[in-house]
């Protein structure tokens, strides 16, 4: 039976299975459920690649050589591990995920108008995570929008985002998932429908002009000073008083972004207090 969002006051039991509900699809999409992992062999070495590259040859087409190893759920939970596909939809965790979560909860308690957003959904679980918590706390109106190039990061323009001149990230083939392969993904969870928007295409191009009129949860992904500071330039002033802006990558690992927050509420958020969303990444409430 799919999960209503006609509007109405929910009962204890009602609220107590949305919790439920929502504690599963979490552990799920992060994929702390599994408890191995089968990662594609590969090697660095030229004798040993050759021979995987021959048996896998020899193989069928549907079979593909593997290696089996147990997840490491303190990693998983953290968010500093890198799930394979398809063992989960995110590789934030369950701590983030739960920052998420908490947000969601509160900006729905308060009444704080607008819409979810992220901005670099790779496999598209939080999105996920976001449209089935406004199913499960049935709410009737907001918008879940997915904003990605679905083809991986941008090369860094280091001319005129030298902060981003080291960053390699646009190399990774594994960042680049397709807009069909996010839509599947909804599908699989029955979330797709009318109230997911997708936005495809660099930042640069789509976010400022975003069909987006109020946001209450802005989330931001975006690894890159360009990428962070884009999206804050564009949609900071449609998040609604109440509302959150969660920072995915506000660690050292990724300086750009740090020094793309950092400059960007010392402009525009002096009075803006930043916490931690987790062992890794920021968010605060917008008060003025």
């Amino acid at each position: 039976m799919a999960i209503s969002d006609a509007p109405h006051t929910q009962t204890k039991t009602e609220q107590d299975a949305a919790e439920l509900y929502l504690g599963l699809l979490k552990h799920a999409l992060t994929g702390v459920l599994a408890r191995d992992e089968c990662w594609p062999l590969r090697s660095t070495r030229p004798l040993r690649r050759a021979a995987l590259s021959l048996a896998q040859a020899v193989l069928p087409e549907d079979v593909v050589l593997v290696r089996r190893k147990p997840v490491d759920l303190e990693a998983r939970s953290a968010g500093t591990d890198w799930p394979p596909p398809p063992q989960a939809e995110t590789m934030v965790g369950l701590e983030r995920m739960d920052n998420l979560h908490r947000c969601i909860t509160d900006v729905i308690a308060e009444g704080v108008p607008g819409d979810f957003m992220e901005c670099g959904v790779w496999r598209g679980g939080v999105a996920i995570f976001m449209r089935g918590a406004l199913k499960a706390y049935g709410d009737p109106t907001r918008i879940v929008w997915a904003a990605d190039s679905f083809s991986g990061l941008p090369r860094p323009d280091a001319e005129q985002f030298p902060a981003d001149a080291e960053n390699i990230l646009w190399r990774y083939d594994e960042l680049a998932v397709s807009l069909d392969e996010v839509k599947r993904a909804f599908e699989r969870y029955g979330l797709l429908d009318e109230r997911v928007r997708f936005l495809p295409g660099w930042f640069r191009d789509t976010l400022p002009n975003a069909p987006v009129e109020r946001l209450a949860v802005l989330r931001l992904d975006g690894d890159m000073y360009e990428s962070t500071m884009v999206a804050l330039r564009s949609l900071w002033p449609k998040v609604s008083v109440g509302g959150y802006v969660i920072v995915d990558d506000y660690q050292p690992k990724h300086p750009g972004c740090v020094q793309a927050v950092d400059e960007f509420l010392a402009e525009h958020g002096p009075g803006e207090t930043l916490h931690p969303a987790g062992t890794i990444g920021a968010y605060w409430k917008r008060t003025a």
